[in-house]
């Protein structure tokens, strides 16, 4: 059973989200990529929780049913600072595990606040990836800014961006990541949320913030092995930046390694959350 939960950043937006198992247990908090919602998560926190863990998933600010923001402030230091917002509302450190943007958003909370994050979890992230896979993500969340004229029409272009993907068999499954408008389609994002292209400025930052992290803070790299934004070159490079870093590449998976092989992602990530939470309560 998970109880919903309203988060308040230090700029006052509003943040929702949702907190399953038990109060006792070891938190995990899963965080999503751009353009998704709290919901990419629902199998993973489903399995999660059946082993054990309380899991916590919010909507990023600008994403689902969390506030946009006035300003169209979407900088990944502003993710970060949200998701140490989070955790100090919710009020005990947690496991991290981000994807995308939410993993780029962990890292900044686990150097900045490194006594909220008990272990942390890149999901196809790491500071220094391949331009061309990040270019295409961005050219699919700019290619569809006038919505839809259906939910088929909005499967068949998630379809073509992802073709390897196994079809779901429940397109209305893809309606959590939709708004209906006037007999329309639309993302149930922020526009803004897309902003400018990443660069220099944003690779530097986040290895900064890589050479932060406490050498005792378990870290885990899982990565999809036919992703083309956390390459093998991109893969090499955290390495080097990360030595005590565990990697896991999980076949038949792209950059949505959650989406792609959920069932392969859980088995990957279960094992490390139970070794770095271990002393704390699980069944």
């Amino acid at each position: 059973m998970s109880a919903e939960r309203t988060i308040a950043t230090r700029e006052g937006l509003v943040l929702r989200g949702e907190i399953a198992g038990r109060s006792e247990a070891p938190l995990v908090l899963l965080a999503h990529g751009g353009g998704q919602t709290r919901h990419a998560w629902s199998a993973t926190a489903a399995r999660l929780a059946g082993e054990g863990f309380a899991v916590a998933r919010y909507d990023a600010r600008g994403h689902g049913d969390s506030d946009w923001s006035p300003t169209r402030d979407y900088r990944m230091e502003t993710h970060g600072r949200d998701m140490i917002d989070a955790l100090r509302a919710i009020g005990r450190p947690a496991a991290v595990v981000g994807a995308s943007m939410g993993g780029v958003a962990g890292l900044i909370a686990a150097a900045e606040a490194p006594e909220l994050v008990r272990a942390l979890v890149l999901v196809d992230i790491v500071p220094r990836f391949a331009p061309g896979g990040v270019e295409r993500i961005r050219a699919f969340m700019l290619g569809h800014l006038d919505g839809f004229a259906s939910l088929e029409e909005a499967t068949a272009a998630v379809r073509a961006y992802n073709p390897h993907r196994a079809p779901s068999g429940n397109p209305q499954g893809l309606l959590r990541s939709l708004r209906e408008r006037h007999g329309r389609f639309y993302w149930h994002w922020d526009p803004a949320v897309i902003g400018d292209p990443p660069g220099e400025a944003l690779a530097t930052m986040l290895s900064d913030r890589l050479a932060a992290l406490p050498p005792s803070m378990p870290l885990l790299l899982v990565s999809g092995a036919q992703s083309d934004v956390v390459d093998p070159e991109a893969i090499e490079g955290f390495r080097r930046q990360a030595p005590q870093a565990e990697t896991i590449a999980v076949q038949r998976a792209g950059h949505m390694v959650a989406g792609d092989r959920n069932d392969a992602f859980g088995d990957a990530i279960s094992d490390f959350l139970r070794r770095s939470l271990a002393g704390q309560t699980v069944k």
